[in-house]
């Protein structure tokens, strides 16, 4: 899924050395003579569980690969979302990145040839065993860009789902207790909303708007209609009681002022800040924010809790480690994701806060670490992850974020949206033969 974080530079990640020579071809073979580089992007901060992971690889890389230079270039999510295409079609392609996961996204690079297979290296380094049958959705490709089947074009180092963040002494102030159903959930909003506090804190100018809009859709839903909407397995009815009921509900919580209409310019980082800065008691998005909250929040007791009464939730694998085609040194590329595949490296994924999918679970000491891995459980060995909105179709982000911004806003009702969001859903199901 999707979701948007800034890139922050890691001072401590990078190695300055000298400009260097020719670091190899496009087939990823080492470069016969000169220094080499391995040309590392991502978007996690470095306060987050897996930007103090990723590190920690980096350093690991660093001490079994002498001689080699490690450049790694901060990026911001959206500036990858927008211009992978290009980039990766040019020789500045870095050598290994983290990028969003999905037939919008990595799906429909693979399918433009801009990402190496990865399968036999997959099989050669374990990271077939490693990985749950319900993460290898994420990383395995067919040929019309669709995933679940085909080749391995990425590797997820980490899992993530939707959850509901809670600001426990304002909980405490008004008299509520953690809900455990949807009626008890939708009861302490509308207390909230009558006490004068606008309860939950919303980004509607990037992805977490439409979390919230498929969680309700996902309170209706079963997984058949999720096998459909994602794997074009069935037909998607978007006037159905799936996307009705979220459509409706969403309008409805604004009028009741349960999110502000102000929400839909709002960014996903200043709603980040805001939840942080005791603003809003609720904040609905992805376990990615965990590591921040335990850092930055310092000022109130907080905890987090699954959307009450839903058996599905937004969640999947993390985002994928791709190798483009156009690398120079793929060996390389392969080594660092290994890395980041080892135990001590997983351990310490886990105890800052995120998700790990191969580390030890005696390991895993910090309190709050475990009850997010729990939850985390809970939801995949129930088959409760459900994917994210945007994943079905190229550029479908956009068409969600503005769907419900107008929402939000008021200047479309529920059923012109449904319209709006069928319409790109069902012209790609025709491009590919559906």
């Amino acid at each position: 899924m999707f979701k948007v974080r800034t890139g922050v530079a890691v001072a401590a990640m990078l190695v300055a050395l000298a400009a260097c020579g020719d670091a190899g071809q496009a087939t990823g073979k080492p470069a016969a003579e000169g220094p080499r580089v391995l040309k590392l992007w991502h978007y996690e901060s470095a306060d987050g569980a897996m930007g103090k992971a990723w590190a920690e690889a980096v350093k690991q890389f660093q001490a079994s690969h002498p001689g080699v230079t490690v450049k790694f270039e901060e990026k911001a999510f959206e500036q990858i979302r927008q211009s992978a295409s290009m980039i990766l079609n040019s020789d500045e392609a870095p050598d290994v990145m983290e990028y969003n996961k999905g037939n919008a996204t990595a799906g429909l690079l693979s399918k433009q040839g801009l990402l190496t297979d990865l399968s036999a290296e997959a099989a050669k380094r374990g990271w077939d065993k490693l990985l749950s049958p319900s993460l290898q959705t994420t990383a395995r490709y067919d040929e019309r860009g669709v995933m679940g089947a085909g080749k391995w074009f990425g590797i997820p180092n980490y899992a993530e789902y939707v959850m509901v963040y809670y600001n426990k002494a304002a909980f405490k102030k008004q008299g509520i207790e953690v809900p455990t159903t949807y009626d008890e959930f939708t009861a302490a909003l509308d207390k909230f909303a009558k006490a004068g506090i606008t309860p939950i804190s919303v980004g509607g100018a990037e992805y977490p708007a439409q979390q919230i809009f498929y969680q309700l859709a996902l309170s209706k839903a079963q997984r058949p209609w999720v096998d459909a909407f994602q794997l074009y397995k069935g037909k998607v009815d978007f006037k159905g009681p799936e996307f009705a009921y979220a459509a409706d509900t969403f309008a409805d919580w604004v009028k009741k002022g349960y999110i502000s209409k102000d929400s839909a310019g709002i960014k996903a980082e200043d709603m980040g800040v805001s939840f942080i800065g005791g603003k809003y008691p609720i904040l609905v998005s992805g376990s990615w924010w965990y590591g921040r909250f335990a850092t930055d929040i310092k000022d109130f007791e907080w905890g987090s809790f699954l959307w009450p009464g839903n058996t599905m939730s937004a969640g999947s694998s993390g985002n994928l480690w791709v190798v483009p085609e156009n690398a120079k040194n793929k060996d390389l590329a392969y080594d660092f994701i290994d890395i980041t595949m080892k135990k001590d490296i997983q351990n310490l994924l886990g105890n800052s806060g995120g998700v790990p999918v191969a580390a030890d679970p005696a390991a895993i000491t910090d309190p709050k670490s475990k009850e997010l891995i729990e939850n985390f459980n809970k939801l995949s060995t129930s088959d409760g992850l459900a994917f994210y909105p945007d994943w079905p179709a190229p550029g479908y982000y956009d068409v969600l974020v503005a769907g419900v911004q107008n929402l939000t806003n008021g200047t479309k009702a529920p059923g012109q949206v449904l319209d709006e969001l069928a319409g790109p859903y069902n012209d790609n199901l025709a491009d590919i033969g559906n």
